[in-house]
Parts: structure tokens; sequence; C-alpha cells
């Protein structure tokens, strides 16, 4: 039996890149992965949905061009070609990625894993079992689309974000059953390819997790292209008649029988604890248990990524996975979420990081605010985007920033600059005093702070 002193279970962003960072310090690496490598992330995720949203921007812009007097042909899309597309950017990744490992020497066994109390991790593939010993684990297994129990759900035939992507040619119409990041990304780029898009929420809005100032923006823009939204809504049966899909839903005014061609239920993932089983680890709710360390229960076994719940984010995972890396290598230190940027890529984007207003005054703080439009930005009124708004969250008595919201465009590539200034420690002060170019949209963080700034003075 061949030992390590790394054995990681799952090649997505958690594993993968924990791995190489490993390789990097000098540990002897092994990387089980039973299906492709970059996980939920790359193969059935961020990048294909990012690829289809580029498309439907394009489709977008195409259509807004009329109002700034460039006119053409209406576009027709070859839904087979985009798809293509879509394989080649996943194909392209995965074989980096799979170049990356060889280069840095870390073995990789292709099969469902095992791992067991003894630190052996059993792979399976074709009926061939391999057995591997490491002197650390390193749990990386992701997650899984949540199927709610509706009643007729298993007798419908419905898609989940991880089959989606499956689909020969854009249905007419379709029903998406949460109002979340994913369902609303999804939302997004079906009505852009002219699909007819029904969203069923159960919570009062859409977007709950996020601001709800940001979520306006974002609901505004899709009924603008057609979605239909039912909120406070539940989703009490499904089925198939005649070829079409029935989704019977309850709202505050009696039931609604919504009719499509497709189904999209997405209502979050639960934990993949596939292989993990002997292992007997404590758990948090549905979750595996960690520390500040992202050791579990046991021994010289670590889990990162969607496995242990929180933000259930790519970078998130990989953030988790750095820190295990070294902690495993005997550099203690715990994981800081205090700086996560969360990003969703609809038109417009939404990207946030740090505290809610409402978070942080729980937390005890002297809480200020300043909310700046996009529309005082001249970049944002030249493009023709220019709904949406920076919040700018901090407390009062010394300017610290606990928190940011942006609406608008590119502010998902924007984000980075509010997280450095909260991970430096910085000001609202400092903010304003920074210099930026003109005319950009990330002039908006001048603004804000400024506007901040203007607000405090008595």
């Amino acid at each position: 039996m061949k030992s390590y002193d790394l054995v990681i279970v799952g090649g997505g962003p958690g594993g993968y890149t924990s791995a190489l960072r490993a390789a990097k310090l000098g540990l002897s690496v092994a990387l089980a992965e039973k299906d492709h490598l970059g996980g939920t992330c790359l193969n059935r995720g961020c990048i294909p949905s990012k690829t289809l949203l580029h498309g439907a921007r394009i489709v977008d812009m195409i259509e807004k061009g009329k109002r700034w007097g460039i006119e053409t042909a209406a576009p027709l899309i070859h839904f087979d070609q985009m798809r293509k597309h879509k394989d080649a950017v996943i194909q392209r990744l995965r074989t980096g990625i799979d170049s990356m490992l060889k280069a840095g020497k870390i073995d990789q066994y292709r099969g469902h894993g095992t791992v067991h109390p003894d630190l052996t991790v059993t792979v399976r593939s074709q009926g061939e079992e391999t057995a591997i010993r490491g002197k650390h684990i390193l749990l990386a297994t992701g997650s899984q689309p949540s199927l709610p129990p509706i009643p007729g759900l298993e007798q419908t035939e419905v898609r989940t974000s991880d089959t989606i992507f499956d689909i020969d040619d854009l249905p007419e119409s379709i029903v998406i059953v949460g109002g979340g990041v994913i369902g609303l990304e999804f939302a997004d780029i079906f009505s852009s390819l002219r699909v007819k898009v029904t969203v069923v929420e159960m919570a009062e809005r859409i977007l709950a997790t996020e601001d709800a100032d940001a979520a306006k923006v974002v609901e505004k823009h899709l009924k603008s292209k057609g979605v239909k939204f039912f909120t406070s809504a539940k989703v009490a049966s499904m089925r198939q008649d005649n070829g079409r899909k029935i989704v019977s839903v309850q709202t505050a005014d009696g039931t609604v029988e919504l009719a499509a061609a497709e189904i999209l239920v997405a209502v979050g993932r639960r934990p993949n604890l596939d292989g993990l089983e002997p292992l007997g680890l404590r758990m948090n709710g549905p979750f595996v248990a960690v520390d500040e360390y992202l050791q579990t229960n046991l021994p010289n076994v670590y889990a990162v990524g969607d496995l242990i719940g929180g933000w259930q984010l790519a970078h998130v995972a990989t953030a988790e996975g750095f820190r295990a890396v070294d902690n495993i290598a005997k550099k203690k230190e715990k994981m800081d979420y205090r700086a996560v940027p969360r990003c969703l890529y609809t038109s417009p984007e939404i990207a946030s990081v740090g505290l809610g207003e409402q978070a942080a005054r729980e937390r005890g703080y002297d809480v200020q605010t300043a909310t700046f439009p996009l529309a005082g930005i001249g970049k944002a009124v030249a493009v023709d985007e220019s709904d949406g708004f920076m919040k700018l969250i901090a407390d009062r008595k010394y300017g610290e920033i606990l928190g940011v919201v942006l609406v608008g465009p590119h502010v998902t590539e924007m984000i980075n600059e509010a997280s450095a200034y909260m991970v430096l420690e910085g000001t609202v002060e400092e903010m304003a005093r920074m210099i930026h170019p003109h005319p950009t949209i990330s002039e908006i963080f001048f603004e804000a702070a400024d506007l901040w700034l203007k607000s405090s003075m008595p």
C-alpha cells in the first residue's frame, strides 16, 4: 500500500488547489476523484453558467443597441453551438487542472473513494479497488442538489442545477423553484434567450440572503424581461400531463397551476457524504463539523468546502483548503471569514462583502450607512447601465468599514477593492482619499465614502 503525507478526497476547488499548495510545501500528495476534475464549480456550476450568461448578455446588448441608434436583425440563437462552446471551455479548464497536478507530481486516483478510520482510502473504479494511506486526510467531497419532499416530484422529470446543462435545446417555458442565487442566474439566462420564465419562492422576497434593496433592483430588471415571480408561495405538487409539466403553487390568493416544458428545482445543496460513513464524523446539522483550524473530530482528518456548510462558494473552499494544508504543515492559523466576497452574476450584478446593515447592528456596532446611486456615475450613464448603487456600512466611531454592497455592471470584479480595505482594516476616510480614475464605475467607491463622511458631520 502506497503512503502519502496527505490524501485528498475530492477534486473540486477545495481539493485540487489544496493538492497544489501541499505539493509546493514539500508534502507527498494523492488526490482521489470519482468524476471530472474541477468539481461542481467547473463542470456543473460556476463556469458553465457564466459561459451561458455571457452569451445571454450579448443578446441583451443587441436589443439594447436599438436605444443607441444601432439596429441589426434579431439575433438567431443556436443553442447547440452555445452548448458546444460551454463544453469546450469546461474541457480546456479540466485539461489545465490535470496538467498542473501532473507538474506538481501529485498522484491521481480516479474512482469512488471510501475513507476509513485508520486513514486509509480505498478507491474503487470499474470493479477494481486500490488502497492508499495518508498521514493526514483532507475531505473535499462537495455537495449535490437538494430535492425537497414535494408530492409528485419523483414521478416528474425535473432538472437540477447539476442537470440543467444537459438539455438538448431551449425549452419554450420553464418554472424555476427557488428564488435564490442559483435560481435567479438561470432565470436571467433563459429570459435573455427568449424562454418564458416563472420563479416560485417560498420566502417573502427573492434573494432572501442578500441585501433587500439590491434584490429589488434585480427583480425589477428580470420583470422587464418578462420573468414572473410568485413569492411567499409553496409548491404543493408536481405532475406530468401530455408532455407538459404542471406545478401546483399555493399562494396567499389561492392555488395556481403553472404549466411549462421544463422545471428547474434550485432550492439549495446538501453535502456529499458518500464514502465518509466509516469515519463516524461529528456533524453540524447536515454538514461535517470542524473546528477553527478546519479539523474534524478525528485526529489528522480535515474537511473543507460545501461539505462543512457555511458560504458554499468555490473561492471559500479554496481558501479553506489553503488554510487546512497550512495547518497540516504545522503552520497553525484559524480560518478567517470576515471578508468573504459574495457574487451574483445576473444583470445587473450584485456583489457584497462583510456584514449587512442589520447584522452589524446586531453585533453592537454604532452603524452608519451611505448609499450612492449608480445614476450619479458618468461612466454608468454613458454605457446605459445606471441601475444600481453602492451601500457602504461602517462603524460611526472610527469609520471602520464593516460591509459593502454593490449593484451594477462589473461589480463582481470591483468587490475586491472593498475586501482589501476590510482585510487591511481600512477606514471610510482612507477610501475617500484614494484617487480613482475617471470615468470608471469604480469611482462610486469615492462617492459613497465621501457621502458617508458628509453624513457623519455634526
